[in-house]
């Protein structure tokens, strides 16, 4: 039986646990001070901190603690006794680094305190989007612009001929450039939609033009080869703005996210439009039954292929898609839905482009007065990106006013943080390896300013939107990331399973399936820290860039080009493919984590690979897109994988699995005449995965037929059903397994004495597992009864009210009406949860189909 490590992190095997007691975080040397009083000034009511380091800024006589981290001091006011840190209680192996999460809590504490006392809380200081670029004031336009190292500034656009010489900003103490342009007779002298940029001088005497770096949209000739962006001015009249109409659904229990890149969401080889997403690829993603949309490169960046992750303009949606009304519009659509809204946001890198981005602003002055570090620090060798100073005070304005800009102005419903482990650390993960000592995670390797930063943020999303969802991308697995900040840790809701699509790759490329150990896959699946959830995911858009495939490519390959069709019978290739997708992606949201994630397309065995228009590839779009049509197409397989992904989404909204503590492996069967067998329950679900090629088991002999007998142990007493069988017709199986047998248990040993269970459970059931299959099996509640013709009915007439909500955009689904729909219950003739999704012209004789094919 396997359990839950609490102390393993996710790449880390029991094998490989070594101790963490050995290294501790080197001791800090504490010195009293004085610190004498900088006062800060009030600009137009708004008050911009001086760009010296923070501890500058206390105030007069103060006496703190310096605590000296990297090549500078920085300062602690907190008085709080800190003995008792909570995550100690869940995790007792981190005591030893104590020190290291005292220094972190007193520099998130100082640095919260410092924003009270001068900003007036965390959530104003949030508000930059307010001051800083352009904003409506009584009389004019103002324009404010960061930017220490300039020695002279202009604005310039459409709306002076791109000549600044009479719109020369003034500088204030602090590097900040302001100028208010006064209204024309009365309208504003900057007119909606028309371009502008900021005009400044550094010192070696050379004029620069850059975008805003506030700028709330930016766009591209596109007529024109690498022309640079321009930031556009975007102040509709009312009649023009979004209004949303919908209010955010209550959050998910557990996410079933559907990760989403609006741009080659068509199955057309072009850029998509936020509002054609809106409008068909929406509905296609309720009908699966995910409860969240994840958006990706939503953040300006003038490079496509970056897949969103080089941003230049961080307060800007990207333009290749629509404006940012449109945006509102997806966003608003998605909530009328009921499924949230993620943003895969990046925070943790900035785009290299000088001209089109905020590196353009770094013309060589010291680290405080930039967004980003000097040097090395300041440089992802890997990525080619600049790297931000999380210890600056106006990069601290300038994120967290981004986090609540995107939350505010856009009602998204949570964050995706890319690129976490990079933040977390001075290496950035470059060349690391994570044993599990937990001296890697606490350490003089660890960003201390970035992990403040992390904490901040959720401090601030909380704050704003209790209800927010947010996913930290970290391959690390830092104890603490997803334990809340009062805790003791980060605050992130979920950590991505990264561990997990990697493992899957290497089995599919090096492995036979013969070779396939049941045991490494449990324990890849399962190796996840006590109390810190996470996301599961057997491929992301990660898996698919160009120089790889999906996992159905590498399961079929080219025979997806020319064997996917109904009308003649599949090759042994495309059975085993699809067969196995099914219980590569139901594995892994079934054990793999708490909530779980599919990229665009994967549900149904997209094909090939993701290559984003460059020059190597002619600039096609052919890779860039979704071929929506081949699972739309009624006589081709894709549709058999797609329904099963529906039904796995169904599953967890009958069940609710995801979000049970309840997970036990049982069984993983290798050796003897049972192999390739894996057996575990998720709440009071028994799942039971064969992934043998060859082998069926079965509770009892058949005459003439060797079939080994198969016993699968369970917690609960009773008699249990078939929830959902990948082995369904339906699912373009071959309906080997009968969904109306009535599975008894029989007890195991003596009660309450695990050793003389079977497999550890107290009680037991015998099954049909065919070869490649998966079967989840339900007890059933013997005081919920229907007969068989009601079910039937009341199956299909859900059904047609589920097509006249899709129609009128009323509902998410009738499941949020009804409690009743997907019901699995004991009936004479069963509707199973799989036989609630289709649509067949005779529901009743579909059913009687399936159990005509389970009696022969």
């Amino acid at each position: 039986m396997v359990a839950l490590n609490p102390l393993l992190p996710p790449s880390c095997s029991p094998s490989s646990q070594v101790s963490r007691n050995k290294h501790r975080l080197t001791t800090q040397t504490s010195i009293p001070l004085t610190i004498p009083f900088r006062r800060l000034h009030a600009f137009n009511g708004f008050i911009f901190p001086s760009t010296k380091p923070i501890h500058h800024t206390l105030r007069p006589g103060f006496k703190g603690i310096a605590v000296m981290t990297d090549d500078k001091s920085t300062m602690s006011s907190t008085e709080e006794n800190l003995e008792n840190i909570a995550i100690f209680n869940v995790d007792p192996a981190l005591k030893p680094y104590k020190d290291h999460f005292n220094y972190r809590l007193k520099r998130y504490a100082d640095q919260k305190k410092l924003i009270e006392e001068y900003e007036g809380g965390l959530e104003e200081f949030a508000k930059g989007y307010l001051k800083f670029g352009f904003n409506r004031e009584e009389g004019g336009i103002v324009y404010r612009e960061w930017a220490p190292a300039a020695q002279e500034a202009q604005v310039i656009g459409d709306f002076n001929g791109w000549d600044g010489s009479n719109h020369r900003m003034e500088k204030s103490q602090f590097g900040v450039w302001s100028i208010k342009i006064p209204d024309v007779e009365g309208n504003p002298a900057i007119p909606h939609n028309s371009k502008v940029k900021f005009r400044f001088k550094h010192s070696d005497g050379v004029w620069v033009d850059r975008i805003p770096a506030w700028i709330k949209y930016a766009t591209v000739d596109p007529t024109r080869f690498a022309a640079p962006y321009d930031g556009v001015y975007w102040d509709p009249p009312l009649s023009e703005r979004y209004q949303f109409k919908y209010p955010r659904p209550p959050k998910p229990k557990a996410p079933r996210i559907y990760e989403a890149h609006v741009g080659m969401s068509s199955s057309e080889p072009r850029i998509n439009s936020y509002t054609e997403f809106a409008d068909n690829i929406l509905p296609r993603i309720r009908e699966n039954n995910y409860n969240t949309v994840q958006l990706m490169a939503v953040m300006e960046h003038s490079y496509y292929a970056s897949f969103g992750y080089h941003v230049t303009n961080f307060f800007a949606v990207s333009s290749r898609s629509g404006t940012p009304e449109d945006l509102k519009y997806l966003i608003d659509k998605a909530h009328s839905l009921g499924m949230h809204v993620l943003m895969d946001v990046v925070h943790s890198h900035a785009s290299n482009n000088v001209t089109d981005g905020l590196n353009g602003y770094d013309v060589g002055q010291s680290s405080q007065d930039s967004y980003f570090h000097t040097g090395d620090r300041g440089y992802h060798k890997l990525w080619d990106s600049r790297l931000f100073n999380y210890a600056n005070w106006e990069v601290l304005r300038f994120l967290l006013s981004n986090l609540r800009w995107w939350l505010e102005e856009f009602k998204f419903d949570g964050f995706r943080f890319d690129g976490v482990t990079s933040m977390l650390y001075h290496h950035h993960g470059i060349n690391t390896t994570f044993t599990g000592n937990y001296s890697e995670y606490f350490s003089e390797a660890t960003d201390v300013d970035a992990v403040v930063y992390l904490m901040l943020a959720d401090t601030l999303i909380r704050n704003i939107f209790p209800d927010a969802t947010v996913i930290a991308e970290d391959v690390s697995g830092m104890p603490g990331l997803g334990r809340p900040v009062s805790e003791g840790g980060i605050g992130f809701d979920y950590r991505l399973a990264m561990a997990i699509p990697d493992k899957w790759i290497d089995y599919l490329k090096n492995k036979k399936d013969h070779e396939w150990s049941m045991k490494e896959i449990s324990s890849s699946l399962t190796n996840r820290r006590y109390t810190e959830r996470c996301v599961s995911y057997a491929e992301s858009h990660d898996q698919a860039i160009v120089g790889d495939k999906t996992i159905a490519f590498f399961l079929m390959d080219e025979e997806m080009y020319s064997g996917m069709s109904c009308l003649t019978d599949a090759s042994p290739a495309i059975e085993r493919g699809v067969a196995l997708h099914k219980m590569i992606h139901f594995i892994t949201m079934a054990l793999g984590g708490e909530g779980y994630l599919n990229f665009m397309g994967n549900e149904f065995g997209h094909p090939e690979w993701i290559d984003f228009p460059r020059e190597g590839n002619g600039w096609s779009y052919e890779k860039c897109r979704r071929q929506w049509n081949l699972v739309d197409t009624d006589h081709l397989r894709y549709k058999f994988m797609n329904a099963f992904d529906r039904a796995m989404n169904l599953l967890d909204d009958k069940f609710s699995f995801l979000t049970s503590t309840k997970q036990i492996v049982s069984s993983t069967d290798e050796e003897d005449k049972v192999i390739g067998v894996i057996v575990f329950e998720r709440g009071d679900l028994v799942f039971v995965f064969n992934f043998h090629p060859e082998n069926t088991y079965e509770g009892y002999a058949m005459c003439l037929i060797f079939i080994y007998s198969y016993k699968v142990g369970c917690d609960l007493p009773g008699k249990y059903r078939v929830a959902l069988d990948s082995d369904a017709w339906e699912f373009g199986g071959r309906g080997r397994v009968g969904h109306d047998i009535d599975h008894f248990t029989s007890p195991e040993g003596i009660p309450g004495v695990p050793e003389t269970n079977f497999n550890n459970r107290p009680n037991s059931f015998k099954v049909l597992s065919p070869a490649r299959t998966c079967v989840v099996y339900y007890r059933v509640d013997e005081n919920n009864k229907e007969n068989s013709n009601g079910n039937v009915v009341a199956a299909k007439e859900r059904l047609a009210a589920e097509d006249v909500g899709k129609v009128t955009g009323e509902s998410a689904s009738i499941a949020d009406k009804d409690p009743n729909f997907g019901v699995v219950e004991e009936t004479s003739t069963p509707v199973l949860v799989a036989e609630t999704l289709e649509k067949p012209t005779s529901l009743e004789s579909e059913v009687l189909d399936n159990n005509e094919d389970a009696d022969n």
